[in-house]
């Protein structure tokens, strides 16, 4: 279910769009005016095995459902986003090779949508379009530039400079959890691709439980020694709120490795705002961990950045949550729609 209020069809600012988040597991539908406002949405899963032809007609058939559901139909929306993960060939809409989606490879997946729904479609990467979910109506809505870093299974990311999504030459744009922060040929392997030293290794849910894992097992103590074999960054931020030690450095090692990234982001692009997404966040800003989490980011990036630039620049928690995807693919397909010639 969406965390955005619902708004009226009939109060709604024209043009409307549809936005598309497809997940590994689930798969997200929204109607969304000009400015914004959500009028309708519908979560389904994605079934992956079924593959991306039968999803796209799912789709198209759960977005003319939506759409009847709240007094509209096909011919009242302008374009469709549409925003799914792993590797893309955005100007061909391709997909290539998803790690999660393996009955999805090499598929047109544009054409397929377009076929079925019968409006246009702008293509995005998922984190793409979280980013820029944020960035138009939420935690970066009064900046031109910002950085989204989504902290889940792996580390996706964004980027909006000067009001303009990063996409880049081969449709990578954006990666930043592949940055390398760790040169080491024994480095981490992070979880897609198996890229040595990255950014992601070392600050995914999955990065983050392994390393506490070997901690343990080698000795650490800590209230989770009992839960070490099928230990998660949910149960790692439940003792640190309990005031496991263990757990609270963990978490604290984890905030400087993500602002070695931050460090780089920021004197590589100076965008002002970074933002964190995802599920991992220790709890969030309501949090005293999540707080804490923050903080320890903050600090770390300004030992680690220029003065100047460290004053100017904001790091904040993501405000729309599991809504950006499809918010941002909305906004993405807004902002194709009004660069058409009139």
């Amino acid at each position: 279910m969406t965390s955005q209020p619902i708004h009226p069809a009939s109060q709604a600012v024209a043009p409307l769009y549809l936005g598309i988040d497809v997940g590994g597991t689930g798969m997200k539908v929204g109607v969304v005016d000009d400015v914004g406002k959500t009028l309708g949405f519908t979560a389904f899963p994605t079934e992956e095995p079924r593959g991306p032809a039968d999803a796209m007609k799912r789709v198209a058939a759960a977005s003319s459902e939506l759409l009847a559901s709240i007094g509209l139909s096909r011919s009242d929306i302008a374009r469709v986003g549409l925003g799914t993960p792993g590797s893309q060939d955005i100007p061909k809409g391709m997909l290539i090779e998803p790690p999660n989606h393996p009955h999805w490879h090499h598929f047109p997946i544009v054409k397929c949508l377009e076929e079925s729904i019968g409006i246009p479609v702008s293509f995005a990467n998922d984190a793409n379009a979280a980013a820029f979910g944020e960035f138009w109506v939420g935690t970066g809505a009064i900046y031109s530039s910002m950085v989204l870093l989504t902290l889940g299974t792996g580390v996706g990311g964004g980027i909006i400079i000067d009001n303009q999504l990063v996409v880049g030459h081969n449709s990578f744009g954006g990666e930043c959890g592949h940055m390398i922060i760790d040169p080491r040929p024994d480095a981490r392997l992070c979880v897609w691709g198996g890229g040595r030293g990255h950014l992601e290794a070392y600050t995914s849910a999955s990065g983050v439980a392994q390393r506490a894992k070997e901690e343990l097992a080698a000795g650490a103590a800590s209230s989770l020694r009992d839960h070490a074999e099928n230990l998660t960054t949910k149960m790692i931020y439940e003792a640190a709120s309990a005031g496991d030690a263990f757990s609270l450095k963990v978490i604290d090692e984890t905030a400087d490795y993500l602002a070695l990234g931050i460090a780089t982001i920021v004197h590589t692009l100076d965008p002002g705002l970074i933002v964190l997404g995802g599920a991992m966040n220790f709890g969030g800003i309501a949090s005293p961990v999540g707080l804490r989490f923050l903080t320890q980011i903050g600090q770390t990036f300004r030992k680690r950045s220029f003065e100047y630039v460290a004053r100017g620049t904001k790091i904040e928690f993501a405000s729309l949550g599991g809504d950006a995807g499809y918010l941002g693919a909305a906004g993405i397909a807004r902002m194709e729609f009004k660069k058409l010639p009139t």
